[in-house]
């Protein structure tokens, strides 16, 4: 059962783009190397003024019930108190990060 009270911020890059976004519950996924978010949580507010940034994120993410990341596209991921914007910021530099391996297998020494 989720507990309503726990929420998680989790920033992340994806197409070259920085997404925050806020979930009830992220865990390790089955396959090792993805990190799962679910339970997303958007403003649902119906106030005059509305955030495009973040309206844009809430149609990109309707119907979803689950998002699985690759874990080393995570830049970071907190426990808050309180719901702050979901955004997408775009990544103003020309160098494209190059996925490391989360695993290496040792050299062993041949007989």
């Amino acid at each position: 059962m989720t507990d309503n009270s726990v929420l998680y911020r989790v920033r992340f890059i994806s197409e070259e783009k920085v997404y925050e976004i806020y979930a009830r519950e992220v865990y390790q996924g089955e396959l090792y190397g993805f990190v799962v978010i679910e339970d997303l949580v958007f403003d649902t507010n119906t106030t005059l003024v509305v955030d495009p940034g973040e309206e844009k994120l809430k149609s990109e993410f309707e119907g979803v019930t689950q998002t699985i990341i690759p874990m080393h596209s995570v830049i970071r991921i907190d426990e808050v108190e309180k719901r702050g914007k979901a955004k997408v910021i775009e990544r103003n530099n020309n160098v494209t990060t190059f996925p490391s391996p989360i695993y290496t297998p040792r050299n062993t020494p041949e007989s």
